[in-house]
């Protein structure tokens, strides 16, 4: 990933971490695939696969994994979302974490609803237990 996103555009990056996803959470292949055929697939080069091996990017890792962690907390898992609020000040979570995809304006009214609870001072978690299991949907 931080070989795609040091050279390639932004939207590389999506694409390669979207098609990761397509395999892992639709086709249930738990990282028993070439990445190879993964970046071909989404139309990046492959020689982005040998950052897999490449020790140079475990620096680069560390560093934007201690600032999510800075921003989030060290409780947390991943992925962290981060963004700026309205005062210009870094935030990030851990989250949501949703069992299926929502249609679009429920997405935005949770979002902002996400947004406000983050940003609210003072605020500091919900969780609840989980009655159903992920529903990833139709493999986009």
């Amino acid at each position: 990933m931080e070989s795609i996103r040091e050279t390639e555009e932004r939207e590389a990056v999506q694409r390669y971490y979207w098609e990761l996803g397509r395999r892992i959470h639709h086709d249930r292949d738990f990282l028993d695939f070439d990445l190879n055929e993964v970046l071909n697939a989404v139309g990046i080069d492959t020689r982005h696969a040998a950052a897999y091996e490449d020790p140079s990017f475990d620096e680069e890792i560390r560093t934007r994994m201690n600032e999510g962690i800075e921003l989030a907390g060290d409780d947390i898992g991943t992925p962290i979302i981060a963004f700026t609020d309205d005062q210009g000040e870094k935030v990030g979570i851990f989250g949501p974490v949703i069992t299926r995809v929502l249609e679009q304006e429920e997405s935005l009214k949770m979002w902002d609803s996400v947004v406000t609870l983050t940003t609210t001072p003072g605020f500091w978690e919900l969780k609840r237990t989980r009655k159903e299991g992920p529903d990833f949907g139709e493999r986009p």
